[in-house]
């Protein structure tokens, strides 16, 4: 960064109980942009909004330095923490060849703390880095290596979302790497869950989550087991569902219905709950999900490897369903969501249009209308943060001030300003281009509670 940036960082290191002057943006709900212009945002002590104001008092303000633009803070909502020691590897393969080949002997791995520690602190410093704020968190089997995640995760500021996956079932899964039974499943779930909740100075940063990998790894013992616990605990949930035709057949045939509709018979479809992928999800099972207040994480990119279909975007936004985007590392070969967000727009277009030239217009694509720039990023920000339930997204009073600053002027950057583009105030073709062309050079600023983590966690 030029020294410019660095001092401007500095100075704006921690904001609790301050006033700030800011040009930006956010999409408070899906299909309206909101744009800043000079406003001033309030923070509390606790980092919570207290107020925004298009034209509010200016004195005593901190402001933002000049080429500065504020956004919400990212929002992914499938992140295989352990696999990213594997980023980039083995995409060529199908999915049940690259997990018993490739994944399952890495995440054993994890039984090595030590080993865990170094992985998990250098994914969630290149996540913040990148701008994402908020993450939930899929780790292994093994409970103190998952409990080191929640430990990272508060101690660096990362919002976090974070689950010891369940998995028993020895047709599925290699004996060296599962639950040796679903009671175990369940027992080291809730020792995650009671230890997250124990940790000192934990004021809403870091969350349980109750974590069966898919239908396919667990017994039913373990998902009714599972169900119970979220039920009792109020845990949030996630898992996979109707990812491939592998996956999705699999459920078919052993529990004699969809991936959805065996989730509710254990308990586990319901507010809170997350589930990865979906790209073989029917209308009724869409339907079922909103019903149910459950929310997909939306993964367009590791879709591409492994699910042999696009997500129908579209359907699943007209019926009410909650959808936020997934990096899906390490299915997804980056941790970036703006990359992520950007191949949801360009595969909500090959949804829409299709792939075969030989056929007639209007029967190549599937119909579905397409998002676009404007979708995307409220997906990428308060649509994920209303899936999980959580105030943050958005610059709106009660909600938590997890914030990214753009420096627009950065040398070392992607985004390039030109005479046009300087007007006297950004607008939506100016928040198109930067999220079209932000790289991580272009992060200035990463702030979770108010606080600059990207400050803190580069020194």
């Amino acid at each position: 960064m030029s020294s410019a940036t660095i001092t401007g960082a500095q100075a704006l290191g921690d904001l609790r109980g301050c006033k700030l002057l800011f040009s930006g943006f956010h999409a408070p709900e899906l299909g309206r942009i909101e744009e800043f212009r000079n406003a001033i945002l309030t923070l509390g002590d606790d980092g919570t909004i207290l107020s925004v104001e298009h034209d509010g008092d200016t004195e005593g303000a901190v402001p933002l330095p000049e080429g500065w633009v504020l956004i919400p803070g990212l929002v992914d909502l499938h992140v295989h923490a352990p696999q990213y020691a594997q980023l980039g590897t083995a995409l060529d393969v199908p999915l049940e060849d690259w997990l018993q080949t490739y994944t399952f002997p890495l995440e054993a791995r994890f039984a090595d703390l030590d080993y865990a520690a170094e992985v998990y602190s250098a994914l969630i410093d290149d996540m913040l880095a990148l701008g994402t704020t908020t993450a939930l968190h899929f780790a292994t089997i093994h409970v103190p290596a998952t409990q080191k995640l929640a430990e990272i995760c508060l101690a660096k500021g990362q919002r976090a979302l974070v689950g010891k996956v369940a998995m028993d079932d020895p047709v599925q899964c290699p004996p060296d790497y599962r639950d040796s039974t679903a009671q175990d499943a369940v027992d080291g779930t809730r020792a995650v869950i009671d230890h997250i909740n124990g940790l000192p100075d934990n004021n809403g940063m870091v969350f349980p989550v109750v974590t069966p990998r898919f239908v396919p790894s667990c017994t039913d013992a373990c998902l009714e087991g599972l169900g119970k616990l979220a039920a009792e605990t109020g845990a949030h949930i996630q898992s996979h569902i109707s990812e491939s035709d592998w996956q999705h057949g699999y459920v078919k045939d052993r529990c004699g219905c969809s991936d959805a509709q065996a989730f509710e018979r254990f308990g586990l479809l319901r507010d809170n709950a997350v589930f990865a992928h979906g790209t073989h999800l029917s209308d009724s099972d869409l339907d079922l999900m909103a019903q149910n207040g459950a929310a997909v994480a939306h993964c367009p990119l590791s879709n591409v490897y492994f699910s042999g279909a696009v997500f129908p975007l579209r359907k699943a936004l007209e019926r009410g369903l909650d959808v936020g985007f997934g990096s899906d590392v390490s299915g997804g070969p980056t941790a970036s969501m703006w990359e992520t967000a950007r191949m949801g727009i360009s595969a909500s277009r090959i949804r829409e249009s299709g792939v075969e030239a030989a056929k007639p217009v209007e029967r190549r694509g599937s119909g579905d209308k397409r998002i676009d720039f404007r979708e995307a990023f409220y997906i990428a920000t308060r649509g994920g943060g209303a899936a999980l339930g959580l105030p943050v997204g958005a610059f709106v009073q009660g909600m938590k001030f997890d914030a990214i600053a753009i420096n627009t002027l950065e040398p070392a950057g992607t985004v390039r300003i030109w005479p046009e583009d300087k007007t006297e105030a950004p607008n939506d073709l100016f928040l198109e281009k930067l999220l079209y062309t932000v790289s991580k050079s272009n992060i200035a600023g990463v702030w979770t509670d108010g606080i600059n983590r990207l400050q803190k966690n580069q020194g």
